[in-house]
């Protein structure tokens, strides 16, 4: 997987969502450093442990946002956030069984990041532009 480079274009304009993904961006980047370095499989594990919990304390964050300022697509939202952190949770568990996090997972890991960010997190972010 390649780096993930933060940029403006990822910003839905909202800083503390940005901060959020900016946290993801660099725990993702993290856990493919590791691997690639040749971490240990414990180290690479506590590490894609952190960015799922991260990721689930963003996915409340913004879940919370949303009911704070009545987002009409919620549900739609939370029905994403759910499949992916369900995704990813399988992906985790492939690898406490094989010790193997390989090109495939890593695609996934960076679909499943920035798409969510550029596609419904944008619309959300526009949303909260105009309520905040």
């Amino acid at each position: 997987m390649k780096e993930i480079e933060w940029d403006e274009f990822f910003s839905v304009g909202i800083e503390e969502i940005d901060d959020d993904h900016r946290l993801l961006v660099n725990l993702s980047n993290m856990l493919n450093h590791s691997v690639k370095e040749g971490a240990s499989k414990d180290y690479v594990g506590a590490v894609l442990e952190e960015l799922i919990n991260c990721t689930v304390w963003h996915f409340s964050h913004e879940e919370r946002l949303m009911l704070k300022y009545g987002y009409e697509e919620h549900e739609d939202h939370e029905a994403e956030h759910r499949s992916l952190v369900d995704g990813v949770r399988e992906l985790q568990q492939e690898y406490l069984q094989t010790g193997n996090l390989g090109e495939k997972e890593f695609e996934f890991l960076e679909h499943w990041l920035t798409e969510h960010i550029l596609v419904a997190d944008m619309r959300f972010g526009s949303f909260l532009a105009t309520v905040m």
